[in-house]
């Protein structure tokens, strides 16, 4: 009987997990590619290790300040069953030399309030101006950036359903031209009693305003009337740039501890994720953990399927490390990540937890 409840449990998690998948594989050919349309697209990078490491599949098991990128809805959640706080600095050196750096803060506010600070950053480096006159440089150099600051907040709406929602600033800029707008990201965790505790989850993120480039970049004097010797040549005028909307992304994630003791825990993951410049894609993680009450040890794997042609469909692999000391817990987590074609990425994290 032991064994037979043992393999009914296993159908029905790879059952759940098959239809995960599928609804994160279909993609209408006839579906016109949105690639390239949207501005501020460093928002779907996420960010820390944990979430990086596990392919993406990170929605329905985010905790804590990593939850503030990923599902605001988790950052109401306790962690190890006792803390609600929680600090995150992460770095991420992607690729080309940019580098990705995230700070979070979650703080209780209440019995059971949440409230939450986070701080995303982008930095391209310094380039070289170029001009047709000048190709190999006209000895200036000008930087670009990017930027996303948000509040958030979340409650327990019950003992096992959670909803946030965060309120963030959005900012780019590129040499003397930048672009501003204010966005919105909303979403929630159900922790059901089925199958060792299977969670599902769901997030919408990025729903805001559009993007419009601004600044002395922009500025020009005119001629109106070339043929006219006599009319005025240099009235100030302004080149009106085109709005851009932001990468609006809508995830739906589950969570099955397949295996689940006093010591060790399997947790299997499943993503499905839709942007609106992007095709329906399915996004694959596993995270095994071994743990005390004083300490913990993780190991993860991912799978990103970008479901196109042109992108770098790759693994992703990571680890972590906690360490509970004085009522606080301290962690550590990495991530990394093999591009088929590009360079390969490195994720590192510095966690406390109160």
């Amino acid at each position: 009987m032991k064994r037979c409840n043992s393999l009914n449990h296993m159908r029905k998690s790879l059952t759940l997990l098959l239809l995960a998948l599928l609804l994160g594989t279909s993609n209408p050919g006839a579906a016109q590619s949105r690639v390239g349309t949207t501005a501020a697209t460093f928002l779907t990078l996420g960010a820390g290790a944990r979430g990086t490491s596990l392919g993406h599949a990170y929605t329905a098991i985010a905790t804590g300040p990593d939850a503030l990128f990923w599902n605001p809805g988790g950052a109401a959640r306790s962690y190890n069953d006792r803390m609600r706080g929680g600090v995150l600095f992460s770095s991420n050196k992607w690729l080309a030399g940019i580098d990705y750096n995230a700070f979070a803060v979650t703080i209780p506010v209440t019995s059971t309030g949440v409230f939450g600070l986070s701080l995303a950053t982008v930095d391209y480096g310094r380039m070289d101006v170029r001009s047709v006159a000048r190709p190999e440089g006209t000895g200036e150099t000008f930087g670009a950036s990017d930027l996303s600051l948000a509040l958030t907040y979340a409650m327990p709406l019950t003992p096992s359903f959670f909803f946030g929602g965060s309120t963030k600033y959005v900012y780019q800029s590129i040499r003397d031209m930048s672009a501003k707008t204010v966005a919105f990201d909303f979403g929630f965790v159900l922790v059901t009693d089925y199958l060792n505790g299977a969670q599902i989850a769901a997030s919408i993120m990025n729903f805001g305003g559009k993007m419009q480039m601004q600044g002395i970049n922009s500025e020009l004097n005119v001629d109106l009337d070339e043929k006219n010797t006599g009319s005025t040549e240099s009235i100030p005028a302004r080149i009106r740039m085109d709005q851009w909307d932001l990468p609006i992304s809508f995830k739906l994630g589950v969570g099955i501890p397949v295996i689940s003791t006093s010591n060790v825990e399997l947790m299997m993951l499943a993503d499905a994720n839709q942007t609106n410049d992007n095709n329906l894609n399915s996004d694959l993680g596993a995270q095994l953990k071994y743990f005390t009450r004083n300490l913990a040890f993780n190991t993860r794997v991912g799978y990103k399927d970008a479901n196109l042609d042109n992108v770098d469909t790759h693994w992703s692999y990571g680890a972590g490390l906690e360490v509970e000391l004085a009522g606080a817990r301290f962690g550590f987590d990495f991530a990394y990540i093999p591009f088929d074609l590009l360079d390969d990425t490195r994720t590192f994290d510095l966690r406390i937890y109160f």
